[in-house]
């Protein structure tokens, strides 16, 4: 009898349970229901809507709002550092030296990212020493000198040209006359470079004349060939700065006359050119290649205006203006290169087999060796 209760009373208490759980809820429904109807209105557009302050900000909070704006400039980028480079002239400061100091004072070396001092050597032959060892990024020198101090296993290469044509020349003393061989076989000469005592000299002497008993040899004039002509130790220089020197000895009341390097069959050369060492070339192409176009930016101003030129040369070196330098001027410009990377591979392989068939080098460099266009590297 309790068993059978027992299994009717357990779904009659279920059914009891769940009959008081849904009334209950029906109770708590209505009474939210009841309360919300009582307490909100219907929303219009002119109804006021209070937002909970956690979810906005009063616009007098002490919060800074973020800036529209930088408060401050940003810092000025740090300009790329200048590579300073130092070079050294051939010898004295010269108005054929225009195309490196117009380029330093109108900025254009600045302008590359470089910064280049010129410096004039006490002696003229430590200038390519100086480069070989490393002392100075850049020297000055002349073609014929190029040839010679490459054979002798200097590292050095040209870079660029600055001027086209032989500014040398044998400077002979007295009036210019119809000279014959034996006429200038028999004058005394003195050199101041390799150029004259290696090329010009054996054009000047035959070798039948050095090996007379009354043979006067050239000599060493160590840069200083108007004491040696005012003192009349000689009576021709074989490698003289025809600009210059005639009218320099002019002025101590010495006539002269040249004699231009092609009439001795010498073939044509740079007359100044500018060399970089040759073990470092690679490694600092880009630099020697914005050297050039600077240099390059200088000589076209130059020759655009030449008479502002010259006064710019000699404001910043005084030392420049006189009448000698101002009477060469004129000449200068028409040898001046306006492409100074350009290389005359031909002109360089001729000088090159001029030396090999006259003895003075026993064989032909590549002109790869000697001379390049840093625009190519």
């Amino acid at each position: 009898m309790l068993r059978c209760l027992s299994r009717y009373w357990h779904p009659v208490l279920l059914s009891l349970i769940f009959t008081l759980l849904f009334f209950n809820s029906a109770s708590y429904a209505n009474e939210e229901s009841g309360e919300s109807s009582q307490e909100t209105a219907p929303l219009t557009l002119d109804a006021d809507v209070e937002v909970p302050d956690g979810l906005w900000r009063p616009v007098e909070s002490d919060t800074e709002a973020a800036p529209t704006m930088a408060l401050a400039p940003a810092p000025p980028l740090e300009p790329p550092p200048v590579k300073h480079l130092t070079l050294m002239l051939d010898w004295y400061l010269s108005p054929q030296h225009a195309a490196l100091v117009i380029a330093k004072e109108r900025g254009l070396y600045i302008n590359q990212g470089l910064e280049v001092e010129i410096q004039s050597p006490a002696d003229p032959s430590i200038a390519i020493k100086l480069l070989t060892a490393g002392e100075v990024d850049l020297a000055l020198t002349r073609q014929p000198l190029l040839h010679l101090q490459a054979h002798n296993g200097a590292p050095i290469i040209r870079i660029a040209t600055l001027i086209e044509t032989s500014l040398t020349a044998v400077i002979v003393t007295g009036e210019e006359q119809a000279e014959t061989e034996n006429t200038l076989a028999g004058l005394h000469y003195g050199y101041t470079t390799g150029e004259g005592r290696d090329l010009s000299i054996p054009r000047l002497l035959p070798r039948s004349v050095q090996q007379t008993d009354d043979f006067a040899a050239p000599v060493n004039l160590h840069f200083d060939p108007i004491r040696a002509m005012r003192e009349g130790q000689i009576d021709a220089v074989s490698d003289g700065f025809y600009h210059y020197l005639p009218q320099q000895l002019a002025t101590e009341g010495i006539n002269t006359h040249i004699i231009r390097f092609d009439e001795l069959d010498i073939p044509r050369s740079d007359g100044l050119v500018v060399l970089a060492n040759s073990d470092t070339l690679a490694r600092r192409a880009d630099t020697w290649s914005r050297f050039v176009l600077a240099l390059e930016q200088a000589s076209h101003w130059i020759v655009d205006n030449p008479d502002a030129a010259w006064e710019l040369l000699i404001s910043t070196h005084p030392v420049l203006d006189n009448d000698i330098n101002a009477g060469a001027w004129e000449d200068i410009l028409r040898r001046m290169a306006l492409n100074p990377a350009a290389l005359d591979s031909r002109r360089y392989a001729a000088f090159e087999t001029f030396l090999q068939q006259t003895g003075i080098t026993s064989e032909v460099l590549p002109v790869s060796r000697l001379a390049v266009d840093p625009h190519t590297l």
